[in-house]
């Protein structure tokens, strides 16, 4: 990769309103002149992975921009031949015949027959299948728009403009080392924005973690400044349901403002901002503390009370943790705290939570549950305990004076790895956690990361 597209940053990309159709092909238009694009060369957008938030996200894109298919192009691409188990073509069946004007659209493309055939159990439906009639998988409920689906990861990444990384954490740094094979003889550099919320945690040479945005860059050699992050407080069958949204952009200025404008709509106002390390690290903590939110959830019969105390220990947990990631992270406020919120209270991870303690999933079934998707809190919960625990991050405990590991100052994340990971505990254990009469005030611990030099810049492999 020997480019990159080269364009000044003006600031009229500060967030504009869309009124109407014509308003939605001038932003497209200006979008296209921000980046160089010539009048016959289309824009070109595709999402990697067909999981709900990637496919909504796409979907989000071809509602607003698909018309103009003479100045862009929008695909999503996800893996082949995944099969639809005949318990779930029967409950799509039931939503297509619940939707009328989804009946109607699938007759018109001649596409209902194969739904009937499936539903009597005489064909099998495969995911990229029905993804291009506007199904996801993990999100049957929510039909969106039909949508251009490609199953070869080449012929969807190799000239793409724009790349949405929709993948989950413990996938997108598998793909996006095969996606580097494709992109040796590219001459421009494209632009990325990756969806994912997780971490890796790697302890040699030294421990350092590792976002999704590191996990492209070091796969495919495009320039940190190429990889935003967008995350923010949204439920993806929410967001398409038109409920009002929100969300941050986050990155370098080279791109983020126009970035913003492009993908802003009426009931989805998408904000920029500089801290990616803060929005990336802050999105995989917001899963693993939301599979304990659903566990306190399920074993107080939905108690407001405890579910309090459990958000506000939690919430000191966050602090703490970006304080030795980030010298002045951003403050967990605003979209941040909105998002940490929405996710404790819905969503996979918390339903997954809820789901264990409640006695209706089993630690055995793993963290990929059919209908839902990657649970990605498991796998953060480790990253961040084995990271956390290294002797070499030790850190002096104000109230005890001797030197800990950090993960000791996470009574909450420490029980969490207990019962998920090591299972050397049930779930009650989260309980026990909360009630534990030596624990401190949660305040007591953001002053301590306020507080204390606790910065590790090592740990985001800076020195």
């Amino acid at each position: 990769m020997v480019g990159s597209i080269e364009v000044a940053i003006s600031k009229p990309y500060s967030n504009g309103n869309i009124s109407n159709h014509n308003g939605l092909e001038e932003k497209l238009d200006e979008f296209r002149r921000f980046l160089g694009k010539s009048n016959d060369d289309l824009l070109k957008i595709v999402g990697v992975g067909g999981g709900a938030w990637g496919s909504v996200f796409a979907a989000l894109l071809q509602d607003n921009y698909g018309a103009f298919r003479d100045k862009v192009q929008i695909r999503i691409w996800r893996r082949p031949r995944r099969a639809v188990d005949k318990a779930t073509a029967e409950h799509l069946f039931e939503v297509i015949n619940s939707r009328e004007d989804v009946l109607r659209r699938l007759i018109r493309r001649c596409a209902y027959l194969k739904y009937v055939e499936a539903r009597l159990g005489d064909r099998t439906l495969y995911a990229d299948e029905i993804l291009k009639d506007g199904f996801c998988l993990n999100m049957i409920d929510t039909p969106l728009c039909p949508m251009k689906v490609v199953t070869n990861l080449q012929e969807a990444v190799w000239d793409a403009d724009i790349v949405i990384n929709g993948l989950p954490s413990t996938e997108t740094r598998e793909v996006f080392e095969e996606i580097r094979k494709y992109w040796k003889e590219r001459i421009t550099t494209p632009i990325i924005i990756s969806l994912a919320k997780g971490i890796e945690a790697e302890l040699d040479p030294s421990p350092r973690i590792i976002t999704p945005t590191q996990m492209i860059n070091r796969a495919t050699g495009v320039p940190i400044e190429n990889i935003l992050y967008l995350g923010g407080p949204n439920i993806a069958s929410e967001i398409y349901n038109k409920e009002y949204a929100n969300a941050r952009i986050c990155g370098a200025d080279k791109w983020r403002f126009a970035l913003a404008k492009f993908l802003r709509q009426p009931h989805f106002i998408v904000w920029d901002n500089s801290d990616l390390v803060t929005h990336e690290v802050m999105g995989g903590l917001k899963n693993v503390y939301a599979i304990g939110a659903g566990m306190v959830a399920a074993l107080t019969n939905e108690s407001a009370t405890s579910k309090s105390v459990y958000f506000a220990h939690c919430t000191s947990e966050m602090i703490f943790i970006t304080h030795l990631l980030a010298e002045e992270p951003e403050k967990l406020a605003g979209p941040l705290l909105a998002d940490t919120y929405v996710t404790l209270l819905k969503g996979r991870n918390a339903w997954y939570g809820h789901m264990i303690a409640s006695g209706k999933l089993s630690l055995d079934m793993g963290s990929s549950i059919s209908g839902k998707g990657t649970i990605q809190g498991v796998s953060a919960i480790e990253a961040f305990y084995e990271l956390l625990s290294q002797a070499s991050l030790n850190i002096l405990h104000p109230e005890a004076n001797k030197p800990v590991a950090p993960v000791e100052l996470c009574p909450i994340l420490k029980t969490l790895y207990k019962i998920l990971l090591t299972r050397e505990q049930g779930a009650e254990a989260i309980l026990e956690a909360l009630r534990d009469e030596n624990l401190n005030d949660p305040r007591d611990r953001i002053e301590i990361a306020q507080t204390h030099a606790f910065y590790k810049p090592s740990l985001l492999g800076q020195p």
